[in-house]
């Protein structure tokens, strides 16, 4: 019996030493890793640890960082890497069509245009809802009101972020998930 318990503390101290070992490899790696002093790798300029140890004044560090390292172009070869996923939109292009872009989204998405519109698809749904209630209300049948806010609050949300409306019917429970299938296939 004690033959077996030396053997399992034998391992097991084997373990944690390896795994220690490695560990300290890993982060001596890390802080010494290769993006920190070669130019190539100008994108990555300090590890997590480094992020840490300047906690404490944090964004002064990171000010001084964007100082040193501008920011950078996508490229040709990221434009085209990125086209078949993303076309020639705001996230794939650089230069000049990124700031005309960029200019023509931010009148779309300002806040009163994004308040507007979110208030405009929320009364309508209530008004959808406030209709449903009542149905139900004048024929005496029961209805799961979890379920029912659930699912318009679902489709004012599916409005709103992607701007497609789910048609929730209430007698029709399939309908959203039909919806979201034939959304997911285009």
């Amino acid at each position: 019996m004690e033959e077996i318990l030396a053997t399992i503390a034998i391992a097991l101290a084997a373990t944690i030493f390896i795994v220690l070992s490695f560990s300290i490899y890993l982060t001596i790696r890390i802080f010494t890793g290769k993006s920190i002093r070669n130019k190539a790798y100008s994108p990555v300029h300090a590890t997590v640890f480094d992020l840490l140890f300047h906690s404490q004044e944090l964004y002064d560090y990171q000010t001084e960082l964007a100082r040193k390292k501008p920011t950078f172009s996508k490229g040709h070869s990221s434009r085209e890497n990125l086209a078949d996923l993303l076309g020639h939109g705001i996230f794939a292009v650089d230069g000049d069509k990124w700031r005309q872009q960029r200019k023509l989204a931010s009148f779309e998405f300002s806040t009163r245009v994004l308040r507007d519109f979110s208030c405009s698809v929320f009364r309508t749904n209530a008004c959808k809802l406030v209709g449903f209630v009542s149905e139900f209300a004048l024929s005496g049948k029961s209805f799961d009101a979890q379920d029912m806010l659930m699912r318009y609050t679902l489709e004012s949300i599916f409005k709103v972020g992607f701007g497609v409306e789910l048609m929730y019917k209430p007698e029709n429970r399939t309908d959203i998930n039909d919806r979201i299938k034939a959304m997911l296939r285009k």
